[in-house]
């Protein structure tokens, strides 16, 4: 296996050449209109090298280049589903207010999950769970139980979201890999802030907030719920006492500041595995790369479809891989 490895990350060092550079990205940023940034992509290689003049399939296309990589050199795909447990979930919510709320599911979907869209519908249809994965079944079976008596999406949604959180942890400690459970506490930790933040800003009580959170080893649950539960300046003191104090700071100049300090906090960890070529952790990297890559891609051209200030725009790209 570790002979296998060795030549999934030589292969993968060799790959990490044609990912976007900072520079590449300003010269993105410099394109005068949406068309010439689309052309700009097509000659760097992205989607199949075509002019798309449509966004998402582009990047879905460059998204399946990825992973088509990753199955060649890895056929084994199970160290990385981890990373696919939030479209999975998704999905999940998708299907069941498609369901109870006569809303077209498909409009709502998003590819690039480890289950079929289509097949978590059906089983959200016909109540029955037993064709999902048992990560997923459960909760289908909770949020959807829950939406039955509620009839609350936000109550739906809490119980998948925290599902999926509480997956991906669990995920991550039986992986075996250091990487992946890093990955897996830091992913719940950020997002555990992000929920004590929307709780405090709209007076949500602890129970709400608690409800909410995945438990994780770098945060208190219980305290920054009960921070969160006062007012937001108890959110900012008690992460001056964590390994995320820094978030305080960019959450006092907006959610949008937090969501791209913590996307950068993501690549500061997995830039640390690079050079590691007798373990998975280099691809589980590179995947993680290429999907802030994308991100960043997405959030140009939208800024060059509605002709926002191109200063805007660069304020708001993360850290890339390379």
């Amino acid at each position: 296996m570790a002979e296998q490895y060795t030549y999934a990350v030589s292969r993968i060092h060799a790959r990490e050449m044609d990912l976007l550079t900072g520079a590449d990205m300003e010269q993105l940023l410099q394109c005068s209109d949406f068309r010439e940034a689309m052309r700009y992509l097509a000659g760097k290689g992205y989607g199949n090298g075509e002019e798309y003049s449509d966004t998402e399939l582009m990047l879905k296309d460059e998204t399946d280049k990825m992973w088509s990589l990753i199955s060649e050199l890895i056929p084994d795909s199970r160290p990385f589903e981890t990373l696919l447990r939030q479209t999975d979930f998704h999905n999940l919510k998708a299907a069941i207010k498609a369901v109870y709320t006569s809303e077209n599911a498909e409009d709502y979907f998003m590819g690039g999950g480890s289950v079929e869209p289509d097949l978590i519908l059906e089983a959200v249809k016909l109540n029955k769970y037993g064709a999902l994965p048992d990560f997923l079944a459960d909760a289908a079976a909770q949020a959807t139980e829950s939406f039955m008596k509620t009839g609350d999406g936000q109550e739906c949604d809490i119980c998948i979201d925290r599902a999926c959180l509480e997956t991906i942890l669990k995920e991550g400690k039986e992986s075996g890999v250091e990487i992946i459970k890093d990955y897996a506490e830091l992913l719940a930790a950020l997002t555990d802030i992000k929920i004590a933040v929307r709780s405090a800003l709209t007076g949500k009580n602890k129970a709400f907030a608690r409800r909410a959170m995945a438990d994780c080893n770098s945060i208190d649950a219980d305290a920054l719920s009960d921070a969160a539960s006062k007012n937001i300046g108890e959110v900012y003191k008690y992460l001056e006492h964590t390994d995320y104090r820094d978030a305080a700071e960019a959450l006092k100049v907006s959610m949008s500041e937090f969501e791209k300090w913590s996307d950068n906090r993501i690549m500061e960890l997995i830039k640390t595995q690079k050079s590691n070529p007798f373990t998975i952790a280099p691809v589980f990297a590179y995947i993680l790369g290429k999907q802030s890559e994308i991100k960043a891609v997405r959030i140009v051209l939208s800024g060059k479809k509605d002709d926002l200030d191109t200063e805007l725009v660069r304020e708001r790209i993360r850290d890339l891989y390379v």
